[in-house]
């Protein structure tokens, strides 16, 4: 464990994911100042994530010296790059302490956090931990919650009980099983993984199980999806466009773009959202159905498609908060705190308890699986 240390001025989060890095920077009074968000599709390369640390250090100088704290989670270790998890921990972990130095902690959960020396043993306190620190710190604000975490790939749907995090999955695998964890996205998710039939032109087609497109075209047509967080290459490396997210579209009911009017695709659109909020929604009554005390709980809204989460909300009569207004992150970068919300936690938790050798700031309520 590395020792405990006094609180530095500043304190930069780190949430390394599979395809981007998202990092924050607090001062000593826990004020956000800057959020960013980078591509980094890392099961391409750790080269990738070496050249998204060269543009850290270029935004923020002082990320280099010794006098800020790095505290960081991930999720990364998934990617297909590495033979296994343990592999991936390892990896990121060095390629991180090669460059940020000594005043470096990796979240581990219920464990605390660890020195990158200590992460080749503790490796499955650290993998995929990113929700458990957004959700932590949630708990901190609100006693009772369910967090929904939309991102450009996942949603996590965390459930927070008197003030504590009761998931019933604490591991990827757990968290698939008990619908905490649902692999859809607003970007990157293939359309063919939202459904097999779709309703189109007055009939109901097979979907072609094809990469043809993904959910970044239907949230373009919508006109939902911000372009600062569509920084994924489309399905066909093709334009970023409404005609080309039409085109990949049709092509997934094997149709051309020329086939339907504008507003026709759009309406086309609309039915992928309704599939796939349903198929969110559903995975939120799962959980709902375990912790019975949440049935009319609030929504705490993250990541770049949290404006599903608010649909959610309305659809259920539940109330809706943003992380971002609920970290007292002002307007003007409230929505990237709230798009980049674990790298934002993890850091406002290592500000509170900045002994490594103490527990992480809320009891976790959630058993192995």
């Amino acid at each position: 464990m590395s020792p405990a240390r006094s609180n530095p001025a500043v304190r930069f989060g780190w949430d390394v994911g599979g395809a981007h890095v998202k990092v924050s920077l607090i001062d000593g009074s826990d004020a956000v100042l800057d959020v960013v968000q980078w591509p980094c599709p890392l099961w391409q390369g750790l080269d990738h994530l070496q050249r998204t640390i060269d543009l850290v250090f270029e935004r923020w100088p002082q990320a280099r010296t010794e006098a800020v704290q790095h505290a960081v989670t991930m999720t990364g270790e998934m990617v297909d790059l590495f033979a296994d998890r343990a592999e991936g921990v390892r990896a990121i972990v060095a390629a991180l302490a090669q460059r940020l130095g000594s005043s470096l902690r990796f979240y581990a959960g219920d464990a605390g956090w660890l020195a990158a020396d200590d992460c080749p043993a503790g490796w499955r306190q650290v993998a995929s931990a990113n929700w458990l620190a957004t959700a932590s710190w949630v708990a901190t604000r609100m006693a009772n919650a369910l967090l929904i975490d939309i991102g450009s790939t996942t949603t996590d749907i965390i459930p927070i009980v008197d003030g504590r995090v009761v998931a019933r999955g604490a591991t990827d695998a757990g968290r698939l099983a008990s619908g905490e964890l649902v692999y859809h996205g607003v970007v990157r998710t293939p359309l063919c993984g939202v459904a097999h039939r779709i309703e189109f032109g007055g009939a109901t087609l097979n979907v072609m199980n094809e990469w043809f497109a993904t959910t970044a075209d239907v949230y373009r047509l919508t006109g939902e999806l911000d372009p600062l967080h569509d920084v994924q290459p489309s399905a066909d490396q093709g334009p970023k466009t409404q005609a080309a997210s039409r085109a990949r579209l049709a092509r997934m009911i094997g149709h051309d773009a020329h086939d339907a009017s504008d507003l026709e695709w759009l309406q086309f659109a609309r039915r992928w959202r309704a599939l796939q909020v349903r198929e969110i929604g559903a995975n939120l009554m799962r959980v709902v159905a375990a912790q019975p005390s949440l049935a009319a709980a609030p929504l705490v809204g993250a990541g770049c498609g949290r404006f599903l989460v608010a649909a959610l909300a309305r659809d259920e009569a539940r109330g809706y908060i943003d992380f971002g207004a609920l970290a007292g992150v002002p307007d003007a970068s409230a929505a990237w705190a709230a798009t980049c919300a674990p790298s934002v936690a993890v850091a406002l938790l290592a500000a509170r308890e900045p002994g490594a050798q103490r527990r992480s700031a809320c009891g976790v309520a959630a058993r192995a699986a």
